[in-house]
């Protein structure tokens, strides 16, 4: 059986925990941020656990973690 690529952008981008589940960086937080509230801006710190449907699709592309 021939050895699966893992997405080498999916690499970068995501963690999983040690229970399995998969963190990742809260999006909208590059620029234009002035248009942004404070309260959204800080909801938006640091990592968040994904939802279990998206938790499928990412495992899929790093097969070996």
């Amino acid at each position: 059986m021939p050895k699966l690529k893992t997405k080498s952008g999916a690499k970068k981008r995501f963690k999983i925990t040690a229970t399995g589940k998969i963190k990742a960086g809260v999006a909208g937080k590059r620029h234009r941020l002035i248009s942004h509230n404070g309260k959204y801006i800080r909801q938006n710190r640091g990592t968040q656990v994904m939802s279990d449907a998206d938790a499928v699709k990412i495992k899929s592309y790093m097969p070996y973690l």
